[in-house]
């Protein structure tokens, strides 16, 4: 009787599991009680959490290069004598001279200047920043196993701004030695401007590739839970290209290769006056590309066996590097500028997905 009873229970708490397994979407079978496959689309909004990075500056202009001086305004002598340095009388006398008729020191007595300054530097408080941006996002899916999953993440690449941050100024110092230096030396000193970062708008703009993929996990059981939350690791790959750069910039970039081109062409006065030199100075910008480990949580809430809709916030920690660089046919690279940006972007995604 025992045994019957037992035979009868075993029946009936073996009945639910039995009319589970005969539903193809209820099944319990790994590869009959859920779809493989899903794919969704939906709204992809990429917030950079990343701050600015300073720009570390080289030129072509070797420390303690020295240099013809060249033609030059008196009145620019005496606006660049570094404070607190002692001249000679007669020297300031001169220069005071000439500067009161606007006149010129000729090459011939402005002799040459020993620079300092302009091989490299870096700009504190400079760099660039990524803009939030919203774009189309696509997300496939393969489910190895009701719970375990492989994502590929993709969508259409955006065009994101970059903001730029602060002032890069040239830290220029020299030695002169006017008049064949009969009269002294002259310490000259100055930190000359080169472009404002935040003054014409985004300072550069790029479209941004970022494909990515997961493996992850999802909580609960297909055709049981209709809200199955999920977590998900894996990689990101960034790619840059269309870089654009702020056509003003561009112009400051352009005439800070003029100054560092007359300083080759020995033309030193010229770097300080703002002057043209014979150069045709082109600018270009560059990104590397970058791998980002990421993490997503998310969910996804089952409309029917195969209708979803789908939510996920993930965290990806990307960094690369940008170049500046103004070249030249005849002097080469006069300058090159480098600053990594930081993005480490928070990825918010919101969609409806199919499976099959």
């Amino acid at each position: 009787m025992k045994k019957t009873l037992l035979c009868v229970a075993t029946s009936i708490a073996a009945l639910p599991m039995l009319t589970h397994a005969d539903s193809p979407y209820f099944s319990l079978q790994d590869g009959d009680g859920f779809k493989r496959f899903s794919v969704s689309v939906g709204a992809l909004h990429v917030m950079p959490q990343g701050k600015a990075q300073p720009f570390r500056v080289n030129t072509s202009v070797k420390e303690n290069e020295t240099a013809k001086v060249g033609d030059i305004k008196a009145q620019t002598v005496l606006d660049n004598i570094k404070p607190g340095s002692s001249v000679n009388p007669l020297l300031k006398a001169t220069l005071d001279g000439l500067a009161l008729i606007n006149a010129d020191v000729p090459s011939a007595l402005s002799g040459t200047a020993e620079i300092r300054g302009l091989s490299q530097w870096d700009n504190p408080g400079t760099g660039l920043e990524a803009d939030d941006v919203t774009t189309l996002g696509i997300m496939t899916n393969y489910f190895f196993t009701d719970n375990i999953s492989f994502e590929m993440k993709a969508g259409i690449p955006p065009k994101v701004d970059l903001q730029g941050k602060g002032k890069i100024y040239a830290p220029f110092s020299a030695t002169a030695t006017p008049m064949g230096g009969a009269l002294g030396n002259l310490e000259l000193e100055n930190d000359i401007f080169i472009t404002d970062l935040e003054a014409h708008g985004p300072a550069a703009s790029a479209r941004a590739w970022t494909p990515a993929f997961e493996f992850q996990y999802h909580f609960g059981k297909t055709g049981v839970n209709k809200f199955r939350p999920y977590v998900g690791v894996g990689m990101m790959y960034a790619y840059f290209n269309e870089l654009e750069i702020n056509p003003q910039t561009e112009k400051d970039l352009i005439a800070a290769g003029h100054m560092i081109a007359n300083i080759k062409e020995g033309n030193a006065g010229a770097s300080l006056e703002g002057k043209k030199s014979s150069a045709n100075p082109k600018v270009k910008l560059e990104a590397t590309d970058a791998f980002a480990p990421i993490a997503t949580v998310g969910f996804t809430y089952d409309f029917n066996d195969k209708w979803f809709a789908v939510g996920s916030v993930s965290y990806a920690h990307l960094k690369n590097e940008t170049t500046i660089t103004v070249k030249d046919a005849t002097h080469g690279e006069l300058i090159k500028s480098t600053a990594d940006i930081e993005i480490n972007p928070i990825l918010a995604y919101a969609g409806v997905g199919y499976r099959f």
